[in-house]
């Protein structure tokens, strides 16, 4: 059962980081490279690190979403 689980979320994972990378929305952009590292920290939590999954939802999903949001907010919201 959790082999399914880590499967799913690893694919879920790549199919996130392929979005992030095609996506001409910035703030959609900033969104799911928040999702993506939320499922990265559920990743480190099965795989039995829970530091590295309390740091990654913490930096990752926490300040970097915060601190790219404010950017956003200083220039465009749509790549040229």
């Amino acid at each position: 059962m959790m082999t399914l689980l880590t499967i799913f979320l690893v694919m879920l994972l790549v199919l996130t980081a392929f979005a992030v990378e095609r996506t001409k929305d910035l703030l959609s952009a900033v969104i799911v490279f928040a999702a993506f590292s939320l499922i990265l920290s559920v990743l480190w939590l099965i795989l039995k690190a829970p530091d590295v999954a309390l740091t990654e939802a913490a930096v990752g999903a926490g300040i970097t979403t915060v601190v790219l949001l404010a950017v956003l907010a200083k220039t465009e919201r749509y790549e040229r």
